[in-house]
């Protein structure tokens, strides 16, 4: 999900039109408030640890923080909506003869107009059936809760406007969108309807709609809606989830875990980190492969897999395989696997993110120290087996070449020593007790690399580029947490209805052992990974595995590492395969030419996930050492 990261695709459907002044006014307002809700966000969870120890703490800096993750999910998807960069399952309309184009324009943005404006309703809903309370200094808790149904209310607006060609297709669109909620009963209707004989055809549409390009968190949201709706539960029900899951107590470690990457982007720090790794063993013939893969992976590690990776570092990184004889087509397909390593390493936000989902219910039984211990050896054997896939690609390097110059480690090991330290920091906060909570320690992350960058490199301009920073930030966060929260309301769906008992079920009669079992989850996730980002398939997918998993006695360690190295295929897996349209983005290359190249790379992460599912010991050895 990317900083032109949340793209959807490698050219986004930008509007050419020019912005009226109200238009102008209000996009600065809105990227004020968004700026000034990660700047506290930041701020708040280390002034609290300061003032603590002396009796004047900040009353309520927990509930204002997790308020906070909210109100950057739903600002930040608004932006993303305004700027046409919410994350879209399918690329069709792209494909499609130019004379259907605004047939579909007008058929998907109906469709996401209309969940848009419901999941607004249901934020309405939800906050005039649940009593509001105080948070503290007489901030009442339904006042920022009011961001959900405006900020999908605006959500809305921007996707209507989007649709382009002019006021004769907005106003399809418009109409197309209140005929969806006059049906669904969101608007004043006549038509005396059976819903349960209405849930097929309205979960039809939504499938066909997600096909032509409407954005993920209307497939997700309009499934949990369309479900609750022929079931005849309160709409609210969707609104509640997605408010949990925003809120949650880890929650805002994705937003300021993604603030540390992002300024490492922005800033010199690739260059420098790229440095210290070619200085190291650059001159040698798995050097450039190498130099990629960690460097990669430091990113990703903060970035989440976000595609951040591929924008900051691809132009770095392609010249320099270049130069070591790789060929172009290795090349591309190397660094569209590179974007996704590192989401095992600390503090990786989808392993955060599995933590929370895994654990809502009470039945996770895992914590996020083993989980972080349990992803060590796989991703380090995923670097291995990527960086030794690259070293066959390129040719040896002549022995009066492969020269060590102690001098030049020493010069880019000083030039980058406050980067290299910034795991240190974002580890020794997280892990040392010294911070109360994830929160604050991802805060102090974020803060450093805030400070490492204006202050001490002075790459970057508080006022002419850290504002720039931050929304784009806010933009990739709130794109993001837009999936999540309405994932989550499908997924409680899922588990009302008793799903993951009758899926156990199945499995129970349908497997006779563990190992079978195992081999296909790996195809089903496969499949997944194909058809949905990873964010989104934690929040759907992990609810149902992990009572499948307790059922054939796998580690929970096990199951949760190897559900994410499944899902790390899904970056290089069409349709959705993001690193695919950021990588054909970055080096302006098609599509279809970056996925072909990208085939021998995924070829190499099946046998990474095979030893992983395999060799259980590769997953838990580290772990048990806790116990």
């Amino acid at each position: 999900m990317t900083a032109s990261p949340s793209t959807s695709s490698p050219t986004p459907d930008r509007q050419s039109a020019s912005v009226s002044p109200v238009g102008k006014a209000f996009a600065l307002a809105e990227n004020a408030l968004l700026i000034a809700a990660v700047v506290l966000l930041v701020a708040i969870p280390i002034l609290e640890r300061i003032f603590r120890p002396f009796g004047f703490g900040i009353t309520g800096a927990s509930d204002f923080v997790q308020h906070l993750t909210l109100i950057i999910a739903m600002i930040g998807g608004s932006v993303a909506a305004r700027e046409n960069r919410l994350l879209a399952i399918s690329t069709f309309s792209q494909f499609a003869p130019p004379r259907w184009t605004p047939c579909i324009k007008i058929f998907s943005h109906s469709v996401a107009v209309a969940i848009a404006a419901a999941l607004g309703v249901a934020g309405i809903q939800m906050i005039a059936s649940e009593p509001s309370g105080t948070i503290a200094y007489g901030v009442q808790k339904w006042a920022l809760q009011l961001v959900i149904p405006c900020g999908f209310a605006s959500i809305a607006v921007r996707i209507l406007w989007n649709v382009g060609n002019g006021w004769r297709s907005r106003i399809a669109t418009l109409g197309g969108a209140a005929l969806l909620l006059l049906l669904g009963g969101l608007l004043p209707r006549h038509l005396p309807a059976s819903l349960e004989s209405l849930w097929l055809p309205a979960m039809i549409v939504l499938i066909l709609a997600a096909f032509l390009g409407a954005p993920i968190f209307t497939a997700l949201g309009g499934a949990a809606l369309i479900s609750f709706w022929a079931e005849q539960i309160p709409l609210a029900s969707v609104a509640v989830s997605q408010y949990s899951l925003t809120t949650e107590s880890l929650a805002p470690a994705i937003p300021l875990f993604t603030l540390a990457g992002f300024v490492l982007a922005e800033s010199k720090a690739s260059t420098r980190l790229v440095a210290v790794f070619q200085s190291l063993a650059g001159q040698f013939r798995a050097g450039p492969p190498l130099v990629a893969v960690f460097v990669c992976a430091f990113f990703t590690s903060f970035t989440g897999g976000s595609g951040v990776t591929i924008l900051a570092l691809g132009p770095l990184l392609l010249p320099l395989l270049l130069a070591a004889k790789c060929s172009e087509k290795n090349a591309l397909g190397f660094l569209a696997g590179a974007g996704s390593l590192g989401i095992l390493f600390p503090p990786s936000l989808p392993v955060i993110l599995y933590f929370i989902v895994a654990n809502s219910g009470g039945e996770g039984g895992i914590s996020l120290e083993k989980l972080f211990l349990g992803g060590a050896i796989p991703g380090f054997l995923m670097l291995g087996l990527l960086a030794f896939w690259g070293a066959t690609r390129v040719p040896a390097v002549p022995r009066e070449k492969a020269r060590f110059s102690l001098q030049d480690v020493r010069r880019s090991l000083w030039a980058a020593k406050w980067e290299l330290l910034l795991p240190a920091v974002a580890l020794g906060s997280l892990f040392s007790g010294v911070f109360s909570t994830p929160a604050a320690a991802a805060a102090v992350t974020a803060l450093y690399a805030v400070i490492i960058e204006t202050v001490v490199h002075r790459d970057l301009s508080f006022t002419r580029d850290l504002p720039r920073v931050f929304v784009q930030c806010g933009l990739l966060v709130g794109g993001v947490l837009l999936i999540l929260g309405v994932a989550y309301g499908f997924t409680n769906f899922l588990v009302d209805a008793e799903i993951p008992d009758k899926v156990v079920e199945w499995s129970a009669a349908a497997f006779d052992s563990k190992w079978t079992f195992l081999l296909v989850l790996n195809l089903l996730l496969i499949l997944a990974g194909c058809l949905m980002d990873i964010y989104s398939a934690i929040v759907v997918i992990v609810p149902l595995l992990i009572p499948l998993g307790a059922k054939f006695g796998i580690d929970p360690v096990h199951l949760a590492i190897l559900f994410l190295v499944n899902l790390e295929l899904g970056y290089l897996t069409p349709p959705v395969g993001m690193n695919l349209f950021l990588a054909a983005y970055r080096f302006d290359k098609p599509v279809l030419e970056v996925a072909k190249a990208a085939l021998p790379v995924l070829a190499v992460f099946l046998i990474g996930v095979v030893l992983v599912t395999y060799l259980p010991w590769l997953t838990t050895f580290l772990p048990r050492l806790l116990e």
